[in-house]
């Protein structure tokens, strides 16, 4: 589904992402993991669009999307939700999954065409899916942190994604959220086969969800393969500096 070989980042002479090699392979939840600054947004946003490499290549489904925009990345069929919440706060739940729905398809420069007529129905149907009916009419900015998350996801998964990244999908969550959202992501992989590619801290979330795993340290990958190979890894061990993995 996805590989990247060999890219690199550098901000002002830091060289954030150094020859970093990753293999998504479809229908399976892959993680990214390492140390506090290892790269692992960059990389994300290297992915996604949101930076653009200085070298390197990143391949989706055999085509390079290095350099398009963020924009170009979504349709292509990446979806993405942030380590920091990135939803439309002062609309409703309602309205921030029709907002993906209209941006989907391609209407959001049609004047002509009320957008309170469209794709009620499949909002539901996202909201049903999602747990989140309850809360439809209510400023996202009102809800729980939690359910911002999961709003987020939502919203992501309305653009219809082959891939779906999640950066730090957990950060700042109750062990109670944190179950919601583990449970959320293995639903979406064993039950739709989405291919998932994650980033977390939490490392018992990752060997509990991840089919395989990819370590950054200081930019580069120093391991990938296998959950139980990786946490064997003389190498990984030695960047963690005997942090539990």
């Amino acid at each position: 589904m996805l590989r990247v070989d060999k890219v690199r980042k550098a901000f002002q002479g830091f060289q954030a992402v150094a020859d970093a090699n990753l293999t998504v392979p479809s229908g399976m939840v892959t993680a990214v993991i390492g140390p506090n600054g290892a790269g692992k947004s960059t990389l994300f946003n290297l992915i996604t669009g949101h930076l653009q490499s200085d070298s390197g290549q990143i391949l989706f489904q055999e085509e390079n999307i290095a350099g398009l925009p963020p924009h170009a990345i979504t349709r292509k069929g990446i979806g993405r939700s942030f380590q920091l919440i990135n939803i439309f706060q002062r609309l409703t739940v309602f309205e921030n999954i029709k907002a993906a729905l209209i941006a989907r398809e391609g209407k959001t420069m049609n004047f002509f065409l009320p957008a309170r007529r469209l794709f009620n129905d499949e909002v539901w149907d996202i909201l049903g899916e999602f747990g989140l009916a309850d809360f439809a009419e209510r400023s996202a900015s009102l809800m729980s942190y939690g359910d911002q998350k999961v709003l987020e996801i939502a919203i992501a998964l309305a653009t219809k994604p082959k891939l779906l990244l999640l950066d730090e999908p957990t950060a700042g969550m109750s062990p109670e959220e944190t179950r919601k959202i583990v449970q959320l992501i293995k639903r979406l992989s064993c039950d739709q086969g989405l291919t998932i590619l994650l980033t977390e801290h939490d490392m018992e979330l990752v060997f509990d969800v991840a089919q395989r795993i990819m370590v950054l340290h200081q930019g580069r990958t120093i391991a990938e393969g296998l959950p139980e190979d990786v946490r064997r890894d003389a190498g990984v061990r030695s960047a963690y500096l005997g942090e539990a993995i």
